[in-house]
């Protein structure tokens, strides 16, 4: 009987051991964050721009440099929009992903409230591609070479709470 719980003492000391290693492992790893990214599934450098609307009216941001095979967080936190646009160029090869939503861009760096009267104001027009997150917290964007219908690249769009 000595021996039993002799045997179930060190067996309940190897589950406390292993139990106090799970929780240090926990305790240093990065917690899940909430915020929109873009992943580029080309071997290309890619150019991306965004847009949402915010409490001051529409904002569209850009450029992010997303190297080949590699992802960019374009917001950090959790969504605060509904519906995000968004537009990108393919700096090897001159493809782009786009869509019907137009809104303004510029030549380098550049965040720009309002998406109309783009030229007048000295700012180029794209046409970006709508996104519904639903009520996600976090939404990622894959860009692809695979040809979607109407011969566009592929764009896929996935979220989660």
């Amino acid at each position: 009987m000595a021996s039993a719980v002799k045997a179930t003492g060190h067996r309940l000391a190897g589950v406390l051991v292993a139990a106090a290693g799970c929780a240090a492992c926990l305790a240093f790893a990065t917690p899940a964050r909430a915020d929109f990214r873009v992943c580029n599934a080309t071997q290309n450098l890619v150019g991306v721009a965004i847009g949402y609307r915010a409490s001051t009216g529409w904002i569209t941001e850009g450029w992010w440099h997303v190297d080949g095979s590699s992802c960019k967080t374009l917001i950090e936190g959790p969504l605060s929009s509904r519906y995000y646009y968004l537009y990108a160029e393919d700096a090897e090869r001159g493809g782009r992903w786009e869509g019907p939503i137009n809104m303004c861009v510029a030549e380098r760096e550049f965040k720009i409230a309002g998406v109309s009267d783009c030229f007048a104001r000295g700012f180029q027009r794209a046409g970006f591609q709508e996104y519904d997150t639903g009520s996600q917290s976090s939404w990622m964007i894959q860009l692809t070479d695979r040809p979607a219908q109407g011969g566009a690249a592929a764009v896929s769009g996935t979220g989660s709470k």
